[in-house]
Order: C-alpha cells, then sequence, then structure tokens
C-alpha cells in the first residue's frame, strides 16, 4: 500500500478535477491510501465523491485572495499552492509516500525540498497558455511565472499529460526541458457510475417539457469564452435553414455548464449567450443550465441525441468519453483531444470551428442518418479509455515511484 496525497488547487467542478477524482477512486480501488488536499472545495460545487466521504478531503489556504482587485489570478493560485504544499508538509501529519499534483507546478520543490516523498506532476495543459498573452504589462508579469512554471515542472520525478496532444505542446511550451519525455495518461471514466439508475427524468432537469420524439442536443462545459459555447447556439440558428420545418420544430438545444458565483467569467458569459440566443430568437429552442449534478447530467446524456462539444485546441475532453460511453455521437471541433478520442464518421463527427460544418453534422443526426454510429461510440470507450486499464497504468506508475 501507497500512501497518496492529491495536492490539488480547486477541487471544484471541471475536468481536471474529474480525472483526480477518478485518479484517487482507482488508487484507491488498487488498495492505496488516498487524501486530498485543497486550497478551496465547496460542498455544494464539487463531485459527490468528495462530498459524501468517499474521499477525504482537507482544505488549506482557503483564506488567501484568488486575486487582487480582479488581477493577478495566476500569481495568487501560485502562493495559494505553495501554502497547501507547506501546510501538507508541515502541519499535516499526513506523511505521503508520493504526492500526485496537478495544474500549479511551483509547489513541486517545496515537497521536494522538505519531505521524502516522490512527486508526480500532471500537466493537463501548460499554465501560461491558459489565457491570452495580453500587452506588454502583462508579458512582463508572466515572464517570471512561466520561468517557474518550466523550472519547477522539470523537478518533478514523473510527468504525465493527458493526450499526445498536451505532450507536443509540453515539447514546445518547456523547451528546457527536452529531456523529459512525459507519459500519456488517458482520462477514464467510473463507468460504474454511468451504468447506475438514476429517478430523475429529463424534464426534472430541464424544467421544460419535450415531446417524446425531441432532438435533444446537449452542451457540456463550463461557462468559459475560452470553450467557445457561442458555436453550438450559433449552429441552431444555422440547423433552422438546413432542416425542413417539421423537423426543426422537434430540436432542442440543452446547455449544461459549470459555474461558479466566485468567477466573473462564468456570470459575465452566462449572460453573453443568454443575449447570443435571444439575438438569433431561439429562446424556445435552448435551455441553460447551471451546474447541474452528477446525477441530473447523467440524465441529460442518456436523453440526448448527441453532444455538441465546441472548445478548440482541447486538451483531452473527458465529455465525448461520457457521451460516447453512453452510445451518444459527438459533434467536435477537429483539434486537440478530440481528435483522439472521437472518430470521424463513426462514432460522430469532427468539424471545422464553423456554424454550418457544426450544422450539417447536426442536420444528419436529426434526420436520423447516423444513428448506426451509437453502436461504435460505448465499444471505443471500452476498448481504449477503460476505467481499469487507467488505475493499472496509474498504480504501475505510483508502486514504481514508491520503489525508487
Amino acid at each position: 500500500m501507497v500512501k497518496v496525497i492529491f495536492l490539488h488547487p480547486d477541487l471544484g467542478i471541471g475536468g481536471a478535477e474529474r480525472l483526480v477524482v477518478d485518479a484517487g477512486l482507482a488508487l484507491k480501488l488498487k488498495g492505496h491510501q488516498v487524501h486530498f488536499v485543497t486550497s478551496h472545495h465547496d460542498p455544494s460545487h464539487c463531485f459527490s465523491e468528495t462530498r459524501d466521504g468517499t474521499l477525504d478531503v482537507t482544505v488549506a489556504g482557503d483564506w488567501l485572495p484568488r486575486s487582487v482587485f480582479g488581477f493577478l489570478f495566476a500569481l495568487c493560485a501560485y502562493l495559494r499552492m505553495i501554502f497547501a504544499a507547506l501546510y501538507l508538509v508541515f502541519f499535516s501529519n499526513l506523511e505521503p509516500d508520493v504526492v500526485f499534483c496537478d495544474q500549479v507546478s511551483v509547489c513541486v520543490p517545496v515537497l521536494k525540498t522538505f519531505s521524502k516523498a516522490k512527486v508526480l506532476f500532471y500537466c493537463h495543459f501548460p499554465d501560461q497558455l491558459l489565457s491570452k498573452p495580453g500587452g506588454h504589462l502583462k508579458q512582463m508579469y508572466r515572464a517570471p511565472l512561466n520561468w517557474l512554471e518550466e523550472t519547477t515542472t522539470g523537478q518533478a520525478d514523473v510527468v504525465l499529460v493527458n493526450s499526445k496532444f498536451t505532450s507536443d505542446v509540453f515539447a514546445r511550451t518547456f523547451p528546457r526541458l527536452a529531456g523529459i519525455t512525459p507519459k500519456v495518461l488517458y482520462p477514464s471514466l467510473n463507468t460504474k457510475f454511468f451504468d447506475t439508475e438514476v429517478a430523475l427524468i429529463l424534464e426534472e432537469v430541464t424544467g421544460v417539457t419535450l415531446p417524446d420524439d425531441a432532438v435533444v442536443f446537449l452542451s457540456i462545459n463550463r461557462y468559459e469564452r475560452k470553450k467557445n459555447l457561442g458555436l453550438a447556439i450559433l449552429a441552431l440558428a444555422h440547423l433552422r435553414k438546413v432542416l425542413d420545418e417539421d423537423t426543426f420544430a422537434k430540436v432542442h438545444l440543452v446547455m449544461a455548464g459549470g459555474y461558479d458565483v466566485r468567477v466573473e467569467e462564468n456570470l459575465q458569459h452566462f449572460e453573453e449567450l443568454q443575449q447570443l440566443v435571444e439575438e438569433n430568437d431561439l429562446q424556445e429552442k435552448v435551455t441553460m443550465l447551471r451546474s447541474p449534478s452528477d446525477e441530473a447530467k447523467l440524465v441529460l446524456l442518456r436523453s440526448c441525441k448527441a453532444l455538441i462539444y465546441t472548445p478548440e485546441n482541447e486538451h483531452f475532453g473527458i465529455v465525448p468519453l461520457e457521451a460516447m460511453y453512453l452510445g451518444r455521437p459527438v459533434v467536435a471541433v477537429n483539434s486537440g483531444g478530440p481528435t483522439e478520442t472521437v472518430l470521424d464518421g463513426q462514432t460522430g463527427f469532427l468539424c471545422p470551428p464553423e456554424a454550418q460544418s457544426f450544422a450539417s453534422a447536426m442536420a444528419k443526426i436529426a434526420r436520423g442518418k447516423a444513428d448506426n454510429l451509437s453502436r461504435n461510440c460505448r465499444e471505443r470507450v471500452k476498448k481504449h479509455f477503460s476505467f481499469e486499464a487507467f488505475a493499472d497504468q496509474l498504480d504501475a506508475c505510483i508502486s514504481g515511484l514508491n520503489e525508487n
């Protein structure tokens, strides 16, 4: 048994959080002792496993600011992660054998200097690429942080990435780490949850009554501008021009996204999308949900005809796997992680990030010309992204670290 501590900056709801939660569950399944240390955990805005006690969570440093007057988010995140690492080492009495940290690498030298634990760093995507470059002032602010990210990432005992796409980006972004070849550990699904029965029905989740033959398209992503959610709305507007009136009458778009009241962008972008819906006269065709529960999300995935996945150059994207496991084809942008999970023409459609292209794929689905894709979806996930394979690979990595 290895004692593994997950050090994560904000244990809310998102793809990165889903991965570390699944990693914790996988290691518990393999008989390891698992505990999470994080700078923020809100029981009303988290995955059920961290709320119901399945995974133990300790919060350290939530009193530290997330920004300074709406600026310096990255610097504050680095300071919060350093504090969490110092808490783990000096005040927690957890005494880990291995620390699994992700997103923010600045804590790595703290762990390497003051503890005997081996450190695994999981790179979802280089932090310096998660925001726009900005002007000269921002570039001056980011320069030392970017140098620090590259330096501290290289100090981890092993580096994992979530896709071949991210591995290529890692190599281009961190040229001083040319001697490090990250290992690819694809995110997976805890498929037991997706096989469970849920008492909820679609009408209870959406608050909208739809006909039994409704063609529901579903978008699941955080309400962030980089997720390109407006593309789904514009595609729906274009779909109205492509389909006949009777077929379009059956179509409905449900947008379900992570929504954190502490994040100003979530609030602003939700309103922007509502405005876009109104501008295209789609109020009766679009339902927008904020931070649905795991059970509600499962109902949505089972009830939809297809998933609409709009981010460009997405690092990996766990939601397409969730949809495909439930037999739902995916319409996604033809870049980034989805090109490694979605097979164009077999488990969905990979399209340029244009409303016309998305609408063309959605039209095939609405007309029933893509029903055969559903049969391929579940098998692809089970064969290439199974939870068992994920658990075995992570267990071997953790056990190997502890032995060295």
